[in-house]
């Protein structure tokens, strides 16, 4: 992976909005894009040879194919109004959304191999959230799709940011499979938002110095973390959001190593 090249600004248009597709910035399992509809629009595709989850981050919308409807998916205005409705696909599924209100949703897509799970619709009451991190590192989780749901490669939850907080810190990576102290798995993050003028600080680095990347992300900014230790933090008046897509080739898990020169931090 070249430097530069880790963080993808978008504002999304009608319609599918690629943000870039699995092979590209070092992301050998995954695909990123937003869907954006005006209400009674519609968008028709494939899964083809990936799996997908699709991920209302606000308005709501129908998802359908030829064996199977979900017909009413997201209630929340935007990320900051609730819990998340996500849409899960295996491969070979063709479907089509179709747009009850303005609706955006996240596409997450990873290469896959096998038949997985049915199509599902993962509504708020199936996933689960928690805190993590302590005094001015603290943020709230929920996770959609973890490794007890018969997905190749996904693992998916959404992070909520206080004013002025740090979140994955101390530094952490998963570069390896090394289980049960790490597991390899790529990540993404998109951001957002409120008020829509904000931003945080995206930090991206391996020990040896050969990555050493600062960003500023704002509303509908993408990273994509191929490998390395990725704090963040949002600036103070302003709640950040961020999706976090993990996609692991052998195995899936919130699982990772903390850089040893922070670690102490844990048990201040």
């Amino acid at each position: 992976m070249s430097k530069g090249k880790f963080l993808i600004n978008l504002e999304p248009k009608q319609g599918f909005n690629k943000i870039f597709d699995a092979g590209e910035y070092g992301m050998n399992l995954t695909s990123f894009g937003l869907i954006k509809l005006g209400a009674g629009a519609s968008y028709r595709a494939s899964t083809e040879g990936f799996e997908v989850a699709l991920v209302v981050l606000g308005g709501k919308c129908a998802v359908k194919g030829a064996e199977f409807l979900f017909e009413s998916v997201g209630e929340r205005k935007n990320p900051f109004g609730g819990a998340p409705h996500t849409v899960y696909l295996p491969r070979r599924t063709p479907y089509e959304i179709v747009a009850l209100t303005d609706v955006e949703i996240a596409f997450n897509a990873s290469p896959a191999t096998r038949d997985t799970a049915a199509p599902t619709h993962i509504t708020p009451e199936m996933t689960r959230s928690f805190e993590l991190g302590r005094e001015n590192f603290t943020r709230r989780a929920t996770v959609m799709l973890d490794e007890k749901f018969d997905s190749e490669h996904f693992y998916i939850g959404e992070g909520m940011i206080p004013s002025g907080n740090w979140s994955g810190y101390p530094p952490h990576r998963h570069d390896i499979d090394n289980p049960p102290e790490e597991l390899d798995m790529e990540e993404t993050y998109f951001y957002m938002f409120d008020p829509a003028q904000g931003f945080g600080i995206q930090k991206i680095y391996t020990p040896d110095g050969r990555i050493d990347e600062t960003y500023t992300v704002k509303n509908y900014d993408t990273v994509a973390i191929a490998e390395g230790f990725h704090p963040l933090c949002g600036a103070p008046g302003y709640s950040m959001y961020y999706l976090w897509t993990m996609c692991g080739k052998n195995n899936r898990g919130l699982v990772s190593s903390m850089d040893p020169d922070h670690k102490w931090v844990v048990g201040k």
